[in-house]
């Protein structure tokens, strides 16, 4: 089930940046429901489900803790942005820096990063 490989790769990118609260985690199953539906509706799109449950969890805590994840070559900066999922629909979808337009992990490893994927 693609829903439960996404709900595990972002619940785990959460977890890595200390924001698998309560609420992240309420709205993390909310967008995983909300893409379970949206997948049964388009079959071939499965294979899209683990961004888009990214994109929409970002979208979703936005409002709540701001910006997530920060990306991490530019947490220090006065203004700090965060990571975006890369490709917008792809089958592997990367935490990418549009700044540097570098893709750093893979979506679900935001715990061990060391240094950019090329």
């Amino acid at each position: 089930m693609p829903w439960s490989d996404a709900r595990a790769r972002v619940l785990a990118d959460l977890q890595a940046r200390n924001h698998a609260t309560a609420q992240a985690v309420s709205l993390l199953e909310d967008a995983v429901s909300a893409r379970e539906w949206w997948a049964d509706q388009w079959p071939e799109g499965r294979v899209y489900v683990a961004g888009l449950v990214a994109q929409d969890v970002q979208d979703a805590l936005l409002p709540v803790i701001g910006r997530w994840p920060l990306c991490p070559l530019h947490e220090d900066d006065a203004e700090p942005h965060e990571l975006r999922i890369s490709p917008d629909l792809g089958s592997d979808p990367h935490w990418f820096c549009e700044d540097h337009e570098i893709s750093l992990v893979p979506l679900g490893a935001l715990e061990g990063w060391v240094s950019p994927v090329r």
